[in-house]
């Protein structure tokens, strides 16, 4: 069974492995290690921007952060372990985002994706997700989306 739950100090190690193993095979396509691969995820597990899926054992399978801006929440990184991909649990993690999202009064959850990562430019539509432009932003080509929840 599946629960997701805030992320602490000690799952830092987890999160990075996960992050090198999600991004790793984009590096040569996009040129450079995507910008979740540079992260510095101390303090964004310190101000519970980072949550993690983890299964019976609290071993953990996926981790997203996500943090409110003025009008949205902004999710800045989702990522699951290959041997947990296509079960649900990036779902999951976004769900989880969209939920916290509501309990916070928001209504859209936005995001950026590189354009070179194809795989997300069919998922995150799937979700409900409409990309809203294309643009150049710290030297990453990066498609943006945003969801407006109910």
């Amino acid at each position: 069974m599946m629960r997701i739950r805030p992320a602490v100090p000690s799952d830092e190690p987890a999160i990075r492995a996960c992050t090198e193993e999600a991004y790793t095979p984009y590096i040569a396509a996009i040129g450079r290690k995507p910008a979740p691969m540079v992260a510095d995820f101390k303090p964004q597990i310190a101000a519970d921007q980072v949550h993690v899926a983890v299964d019976q054992n609290d071993n953990i399978l996926g981790f997203i952060v996500f943090f409110p801006k003025t009008d949205h929440i902004f999710l800045e990184n989702v990522a699951v372990f290959s041997s947990t991909a296509g079960q649900g649990v990036g779902k999951a993690l976004i769900a989880h985002c969209e939920a916290e999202t509501r309990k916070l009064g928001l209504r859209c959850v936005k995001l950026y994706t590189n354009e070179k990562m194809t795989r997300n430019l069919t998922f995150y539509p799937r979700l409900g997700y409409a990309e809203t432009g294309r643009r150049q932003q710290d030297g990453f080509n990066r498609v943006f989306f945003e969801k407006r929840l109910t």
